[in-house]
């Protein structure tokens, strides 16, 4: 299964533009949304071409492959107006053999297991770790509001292998599982 990761769009029509053409360039089948959809927060500035409503607009079209956690920018209000599920702290993911835990990652950790995968945003910092128990911790960054110096972009997942990559293709780290 080929799936793109994603977090942190924070109403972006510029980026989330670039996210949908990321998604059908890579051929992924689902796309997976760690929070922040919407709302760019009172700690950022306005993110480029900011429009919730044009992300919405965007995204609608790929609601049924979407799996999408909520983050700690998300309301009520967003949920009413997006066609996929962003209410739940948390979620799993299996593939190939894998569990994959999401989560913005502003709450606790839930409990992992050696060799489990744990997705999360919140930080808009690329992150890729073995942690705690020796699970693996992912965080795709932000697509719209990079921190530390970090790029615009999301990780693609197929075969057993996760790849950071920015909206030019540009692969920026891996990891093998």
């Amino acid at each position: 299964m080929k799936i793109l990761i994603a977090s942190d769009i924070h109403g972006s029509a510029y980026w989330c533009q670039k996210l949908t053409e990321a998604f059908e360039s890579e051929h992924a089948e689902r796309l997976i949304l760690l929070g922040d959809i919407l709302y760019h927060g009172p700690r950022n500035p306005l993110p480029q071409d900011y429009s919730p409503k044009k992300v919405v607009e965007l995204l609608s079209p790929y609601a049924g492959r979407i799996t999408c956690v909520r983050g700690n920018c998300e309301s009520e209000v967003d949920q009413m107006v997006l066609p996929f599920n962003c209410s739940s702290d948390y979620g799993v993911l299996f593939a190939d053999g894998i569990n994959m835990h999401l989560s913005h990652g502003h709450r606790p950790t839930p409990p992992m297991c050696k060799g489990d995968v744990y997705l999360t945003g919140h930080t808009h910092v690329p992150l890729n770790a073995v942690e705690g128990t020796g699970y693996i911790h992912l965080n795709p960054g932000s697509v719209s509001l990079p921190k530390e110096d970090s790029w615009n972009g999301y990780i693609i997942y197929a075969d057993g292998i996760f790849k950071f990559k920015d909206f030019n293709g540009i692969i920026k780290d891996a990891r093998s599982i």
